[in-house]
């Protein structure tokens, strides 16, 4: 491969990497053209772009962002895949549905949050981080449970007292 076509292949990656938020690290390897299809096919659908690579023009990417990817270097060993997504959990589920059918891919590291997670064992982790909106509706839902007792206690306060006078005025005759 001539050196301006590796450069192209860099400078494309480092692109890559700063239009999306988290990206994962996988090991594809042995899977075959039917499985790796259908990965690709699940990928699309969830909106998660997957590309293999070669471990040192993605190392040469990483750098040429300008972000501190050192910890992530390590996993930048044997075959690689990169699944980049904005939603931060969504390839974690992707791999861990996909795996149930299949032994692979395996997890090799994942930059999602601003944090570094490197090694298969960490893919129950990254399945539980919760998304950003995922959190903003907990915080809705947190923000107007108060609210709806709230109005809820007022309305049933009015029906008992009106109730009450109701009976009063019904004695009276």
């Amino acid at each position: 491969m001539k050196r301006e076509d590796k450069n192209a292949i860099v400078n494309s990656l480092a692109e890559t990497l700063g239009e999306y938020s988290h990206f994962y690290l996988t090991d594809t390897a042995q899977l075959n053209a039917a499985k790796t299809s259908a990965l690709r096919r699940e990928c699309f659908k969830r909106d998660i772009r997957m590309i293999v690579v070669k471990n040192t023009l993605l190392k040469r990417a990483l750098e040429q962002t300008g972000k501190n990817f050192d910890e992530i270097f390590v996993a930048l060993k044997g075959s690689t895949s990169i699944m980049f997504s904005n939603i931060g959990n969504d390839p974690a589920k992707l791999i861990k549905e996909f795996r149930k059918k299949n032994d692979k891919p395996l997890l090799k590291g994942a930059y999602v949050e601003e944090s570094v997670y490197i090694g298969d064992q960490m893919l129950d982790a990254l399945v539980a981080i919760k998304s950003k909106d995922e959190l903003l509706g907990d915080l809705v839902a947190l923000l107007q449970s108060p609210m709806k007792n709230l109005v809820s206690a007022l309305q049933s306060g009015q029906n008992t007292i009106h109730g009450v006078l109701e009976t009063l005025s019904n004695k009276e005759n």
